[in-house]
């Protein structure tokens, strides 16, 4: 079967042996889009976020999401905020920085791994453009720090047979 196309754009940036490799997504996501496409679109973002580090960011044009209380009015937008859920993806832009064009709060930053994205600012808009430009730095750490604590890995889950991965230190 073939995909259905989707306005985005997928690049790996590739690490040391210690750090890893990024995968960055830039998307554009038509208010008008249809259900096939935001699905298609969907399976991508499944896809890159079973990588170490995610940094995915564009115009997902849902301007009814409250992303302080994680709520949508319409149903695309809760498809949306569905897919944010099932990957574990955190939105890094804060509502109370200000919107970022016409009052909504359209172009995000998501990522993965929370503490990967910081210093996320709003640069004023380029050109004749009307959404505002999104600076940020993706953040790695030289080595990686080692921890003593056991966690859950939900991704290596088989919820059909109860089981979990624990991810060692």
């Amino acid at each position: 079967m073939d995909e259905e196309p989707t306005e985005s754009l997928w690049v790996r940036i590739k690490g040391r042996a210690e750090t890893g490799d990024i995968i960055v997504g830039v998307c554009y996501r038509p208010s008008n889009q249809e259900d096939c496409l935001d699905e298609a679109l969907y399976r991508q973002i499944g896809a890159a976020s079973c990588s170490q580090a995610l940094v995915l960011m564009g115009d997902f044009s849902h301007p009814d999401i409250c992303w302080r209380n994680n709520t949508a009015g319409h149903k695309q937008s809760r498809r949306f905020l569905e897919c944010v859920d099932d990957n574990f993806l955190l939105q890094v832009i804060e509502e109370v920085i200000e919107p970022t064009r016409r009052g909504a709060m359209l172009d995000l930053v998501l990522t993965n791994k929370d503490g990967l994205v910081g210093n996320v600012k709003l640069k004023g808009n380029l050109g004749c453009s009307d959404h505002e430009m999104v600076e940020h730095k993706i953040l790695r750490a030289a080595r990686k720090a080692h921890s003593k604590l056991t966690a859950l890995d939900f991704r290596r889950a088989d919820f059909d047979l109860g089981i979990v991965g624990i991810v060692q230190p």
